[in-house]
């Protein structure tokens, strides 16, 4: 346990340790005034695998795969950035209790490796795995991978093919309906796909540019012939500087870009303000990091990606 919290600051670790305790003490207090039989130890029944993801849009894509059979849940809530997520004592505890941890990796929990050194014996799957990355070229962060590579209906085919290889490795006995979900959801994938391409055909060759606060749609600008432009190329503690702010109000004005558009996890002043200064439009928020509530625009992955092109045609057509 000691060990278990190490990396927890002091306070944080006294707290959980206490947490434990107690519950360890009402635990034992119930069982000994409790003259009900345990159903599901005498029935012989196993407890419902857990999934846990980092971040929702994976755990609606392992959902998707996954089923009835898997109980799939997220570490970060709908709205939540993930770059700069900071893990509580639940956190640790709800990982310590799955049977499987799926990442994106390509950096962006950066958070993770301090998190997963307190995790001993939970097995995890990075499901960026086998996708060639697009390489960041600029900032700090130059040479890196941009690590947003499920926005790309392409790469998503990816994610689900190592969901599948990951939760039939931890239930192989479902093996079938696993590798069964997985297939009817990425045809699901595929023909959005194909929508949205012939959505992006629609829009004039030289109105086709998508300009971003974070650099999140390089995948999706390379598959679907768009000319990326953003703030910032990752979220990270330098956003919307002066300098940054002025290289895109420069070439949304030299290349009369109609709108411009921010993500829902971060603050939208900063474009709002370049769409003020270029006369272009503010076209709205677009949904990369995580997905809407349930009654939200964007509850699911396919409804996101849906979401954001329909976005983004509306406001480069000026509808």
């Amino acid at each position: 346990m000691i060990r278990f919290l190490g990396w927890l600051k002091p306070v944080e670790a006294l707290c959980l340790l206490g947490a434990v305790l107690l519950l360890g003490t009402a635990l034992g207090s119930c069982r000994q005034g409790d003259t009900q039989p345990d159903v599901s130890q005498e029935s012989g029944a196993s407890p419902q695998p857990v999934v846990l993801t980092t971040f929702t849009v994976l755990a609606d894509m392992a959902q998707n795969v996954a089923g009835e059979r898997i109980k799939v849940e997220s570490l970060t809530r709908p709205g939540a950035e993930v770059h700069g997520y900071q893990p509580t004592p639940s956190d640790l505890v709800r990982a310590s209790n799955a049977t499987l941890i799926l990442d994106n990796g390509f950096g962006l929990e950066r958070w993770a490796d301090r998190f997963y050194s307190s995790l001993k014996g939970v097995p995890r799957a990075t499901l960026s795995e086998g996708v060639t990355p697009v390489l960041i070229a600029e900032d700090a962060y130059a040479g890196q991978p941009n690590p947003h590579a499920w926005m790309s209906p392409q790469n998503a085919l990816v994610y689900v093919e190592n969901i599948r290889k990951a939760i039939a490795k931890i239930d192989p006995a479902n093996a079938a309906a696993y590798k069964a979900n997985a297939q009817a959801y990425a045809q699901q994938i595929r023909s959005l796909d194909q929508k949205l391409r012939q959505a992006i055909a629609a829009v004039p060759a030289p109105q086709r540019y998508l300009v971003t606060c974070e650099g999140a749609f390089s995948y999706l600008a390379r598959d679907y012939g768009l000319k990326e432009l953003y703030l910032w190329p990752v979220n990270a503690e330098q956003q919307g500087t002066p300098q940054q702010l002025r290289r895109v109000t420069d070439q949304v004005k030299a290349n009369q870009v109609p709108a411009v558009f921010c993500e829902s996890t971060v603050n939208s002043e900063a474009q709002k303000q370049i769409a003020r200064q270029t006369g272009a439009r503010f076209g709205g928020v677009l949904y990369v990091d995580s997905l809407s509530a349930v009654d939200g625009v964007a509850p699911t992955y396919l409804k996101l990606l849906k979401y954001n092109i329909n976005t983004l045609i509306t406001g480069l057509k000026g509808g």
